[in-house]
């Protein structure tokens, strides 16, 4: 239950009828005037909500704002509203108040619905698939990646709890050039684990990191030396399908221990040897959209705004990485028939968007409006304001498991969140771990922690508190009035981080929520309180450790009783 909006509503229609009534009255005149909009004041002097009505009116109707906001208050009916009170100020913002029982409303809501408030009802429902991280399966995941799967994790939880049906799917690039490189360089390494490193020269584009040279080690122990008996075809066969299992089923572990799981693992190479990607070409031929030349098929991609066209098949016959990529995307929106598709990439491939979604649309499958591509910047990681590259215990570039290694799940997940995906961020290894409320993973956690221990010292004292809250319209302090109405943004919060396809504001949200208990745990004593404000304030707490524990959770991370 979002009864913010539902408040904005109410007051947008209050306003509303009161402009009806003062036109019929003849106080004001009949116009083309906008519908009224109602926003949040940033000081509440200002009142809990605030229209703007007048002065958008103020053109349409030829009269002062303040004389609009004045003849409007005269109309104002509050019967049955969420409101108690209404007054015009300053050039003609109309300051909405709200009524007590809306206070209770908000903590009976958040209580009944436990686990489930955050979550709302979207107006048009749509089967969205996400995919995101989809690294290449020929070596570990690096801090791409690692933002990555949480930009699309938080994404696709934050339109789950929005009342989409969501898909979370991870692409493996398990065909084309980079593959039968990868079999290459571990063919060379595991030769030379047996010959020497002289007997085979290493290639200079091949995959020179230590994780290849383990691999064959690894291939090695377990088949000897009678692959080098094989037709050498053959044993890069093996010797691919070897490695990429290996670095998929790592893939797999690292992602779970980050807590992401995924609805699908897709493999390109289902869509090579199923027919898929030359079906798909064929009907963008048939589209008009193509020609050949130089023995090679191409995408006329100008015909879309695109800067230059694209080829689709080298005139050996292979199929190009675009192609395969617009057959990935036709099967997730014609074959598998989602709504809409939204990936999640690195801004270096910003150039390819255009691209592809002017395919589907050649397709006519409306790539323009139904797949999305959030791009995300780079990740620095620093340590007492030093840039840190290398990872200590490796000495290579840090990858996705030395950090788990280093640094609390919880933490990496809350920091990747922490900024906007094209925003670049800076992350400080040394705030991750510390345990202070410079921390802000640790600041929001022990907030929840705090509401918990402060509800276990009233059990051990065996203070009765009455489980229904008792009179919470006793809650009317500044602290504890401001706490409620944060507490009561949580769905809006979700629903906006679902809209606008950024979960960072989640982020601020829970860290805002903490600061308003923190403000008001220090002004108003729970334990030793007045006996009539105890089961209040205790019912308020639970309340605010039932949305810290929800918004946390959006963003995957877990809300400790204790620390």
């Amino acid at each position: 239950m979002d009864l913010i909006q539902s408040a904005m509503k109410k007051a947008a229609e209050i306003v509303e009828k009161a402009r009806e009534a003062a036109v019929r009255a003849g106080d004001l005149p009949q116009g083309d005037a906008p519908a009224p909009a109602v926003e949040i004041p940033r000081e509440a002097s200002n009142g809990d909500f605030s229209c703007t009505f007048a002065m958008q009116a103020a053109r349409a109707l030829r009269m002062p704002p303040r004389k609009i906001a004045d003849a409007l208050c005269a109309h104002l009916d509050l019967t049955a509203t969420p409101f108690q009170s209404v007054e015009a100020a300053g050039p003609g913002f109309l300051n909405f108040h709200l009524a007590e029982n809306w206070y209770e409303e908000v903590l009976r809501a958040v209580t009944a619905e436990g686990d489930d408030y955050g979550k709302s009802r979207a107006d048009r429902p749509e089967r969205v698939m996400v995919e995101f991280v989809s690294a290449n399966p020929t070596g570990p995941m690096h801090m791409g990646n690692a933002r990555g799967g949480v930009i699309g994790d938080c994404v696709a939880s934050c339109l789950a709890l929005s009342g989409h049906e969501v898909a979370r799917e991870f692409l493996i690039n398990d065909a084309g050039n980079q593959v039968d490189k990868f079999a290459r360089s571990l063919n060379v390494r595991y030769i030379q684990l047996i010959r020497g490193e002289d007997a085979m020269e290493f290639p200079e584009d091949g995959y020179h990191g230590d994780d290849v040279k383990e691999l064959a080690r690894m291939f090695y122990a377990i088949h000897g030396e009678a692959p080098l008996s094989m037709p050498e075809e053959q044993r890069l066969d093996l010797l691919s399908t070897f490695g990429l299992s290996q670095n998929i089923d790592r893939m797999k572990r690292d992602l779970a221990r980050y807590k992401i799981s995924y609805d699908r693992w897709f493999s390109e190479s289902e869509l090579h040897q199923s027919g898929y990607i030359a079906e798909t070409m064929e009907l963008l031929e048939k589209s008009g959209h193509t020609y050949e030349k130089d023995g090679a098929l191409w995408l006329r991609s100008t015909d879309f705004g695109c800067d230059k066209d694209d080829v689709l098949r080298r005139a050996n016959g292979f199929y190009t990485y675009f192609a395969a990529d617009i057959a990935y995307h036709r099967d997730k929106l014609d074959r598998r028939g989602f709504d809409r598709a939204i990936n999640v990439w690195g801004a270096d491939h910003h150039g390819h968007v255009k691209r592809l979604q002017s395919a589907l649309d050649a397709l006519g499958l409306d790539g323009s409006h139904r797949l999305e591509i959030i791009l995300m910047q780079l990740v620095r990681l620093t340590r007492d304001g030093e840039v840190v590259r290398m990872s200590k215990r490796t000495g290579k570039a840090i990858t996705l498991s030395d950090l788990l290694d280093e640094i609390p799940v919880d933490a990496a997940r809350y920091f990747f969140n922490a900024r906007s995906p094209e925003s670049q961020m800076e992350f400080d290894l040394g705030l991750a771990v510390r345990q202070d409320s410079e921390n802000p993973v640790y600041y929001v956690q022990y907030a929840g922690a705090r509401i918990h221990s402060v509800l276990r010292n009233l059990a051990d004292a065996g203070v009765r508190v009455d489980e229904q809250g008792g009179d919470l319209s006793l809650l009317s302090s500044p602290s504890e009035r401001t706490l409620v109405k944060t507490l009561a943004l949580l769905p809006g919060e979700i629903r906006a981080a679902a809209e606008s396809r950024d979960p960072s504001a989640l982020d601020r949200y829970a860290e805002t929520v903490a600061a308003a208990f923190h403000k008001f745990y220090t002004e108003n004593r729970v334990m030793g309180a007045p006996e009539e404000l105890v089961s209040p304030r205790a019912y308020l707490c639970r309340a605010a450790a039932i949305v810290l524990k929800n918004v946390l959770s959006a963003i995957g991370v877990d809300a400790p009783e204790r620390m």
